[in-house]
């Protein structure tokens, strides 16, 4: 079985580019405690190799590989020219994918929750404005007929009756997609799917694996939905029916979302 590698952070190096794959340099700390009688890992660096359609994919430039977080899936390699991998080992990437940044959603939050105060504050410098007009127009009803605002009164509760109906035609209804299987909330794309090299490291049990391959070719479609995070679209369960899909080579794969905490 082929070594695996992972690694997240951000380049530590400035993106080279040759004929058809980029290069950066990234660098991983070791476990802050080792095992008593061995020495403490230091810090690894790495330089990864990415082909040029893959990194193109993920919107990232000269500038942004600094700075945002990335996860790099890949092997381990040593047959790089030293000139070109001056990192300590070379990482051939067949996956690369730009995670969200957590800094960024807090930043946002306090921004938001400011918002509607601000709003809500303004109302009450215009009230000194509207007093005088909300007084002119209660003198004005009480001059009108007490069978007009009866009827005023049957008109509202007959808008409110309607916009009632209204809202409950409107509110959506949970529908299933079609030729997916029960419980699928979107469609994604398979290339987009990371695996864990914990799952990488198993192997499914081959008659439990042809028994969904034989229903996909009978079905055309999968007999449940694989389960991933929502943003990072790892894959945190079906792995079998996620080797099944690449067995059949499946473009799109129904997913259930599991949100990360």
């Amino acid at each position: 079985m082929p070594h695996k590698i992972t690694l997240t952070g951000s380049a530590t190096g400035p993106l080279r580019e040759y004929d058809r794959y980029v290069a950066f340099d990234m660098r991983e700390k070791g476990s802050p405690s080792a095992p008593k009688g061995l020495k403490k890992s230091t810090f690894i660096s790495y330089t990864v190799f990415v082909a040029k359609k893959a990194f193109n994919k993920t919107g990232l430039t000269k500038k942004s590989i600094m700075h945002e977080k990335i996860l790099i899936q890949g092997e381990p390699t040593l047959d790089i020219p030293i000139d070109e991998c001056p990192g300590e080992v070379g990482v051939i990437c067949f996956q690369i994918t730009v995670l969200p940044n957590k800094n960024d959603k807090e930043k946002n939050q306090p921004e938001e929750k400011k918002e509607p105060k601000q709003e809500a504050s303004a109302p009450s410098e215009t009230q000194k404005n509207t007093e005088p007009t909300k007084q002119e127009e209660a003198q004005a009803t009480v001059s009108q007929p007490v069978a007009k605002e009866g009827k005023k009164a049957e008109t509202v509760q007959s808008e409110v009756k309607g916009k009632s109906v209204q809202e409950k035609k409107a509110e959506p209804k949970k529908t299933q997609m079609p030729n997916q299987p029960k419980g699928t909330q979107d469609l994604v794309s398979f290339d987009d799917i990371i695996v864990p090299e914990a799952f990488l490291n198993t192997r499914p049990n081959p008659e439990k694996t042809q028994k969904v391959i034989d229903f996909v070719k009978r079905t055309g479609r999968l007999d449940e939905p694989l389960t991933i995070e929502k943003d990072s679209k790892v894959l945190k369960d079906g792995y079998r029916r996620y080797v099944v899909a690449k067995t059949v080579k499946m473009d799109k794969v129904p997913v259930v979302y599991e949100y990360q905490k």
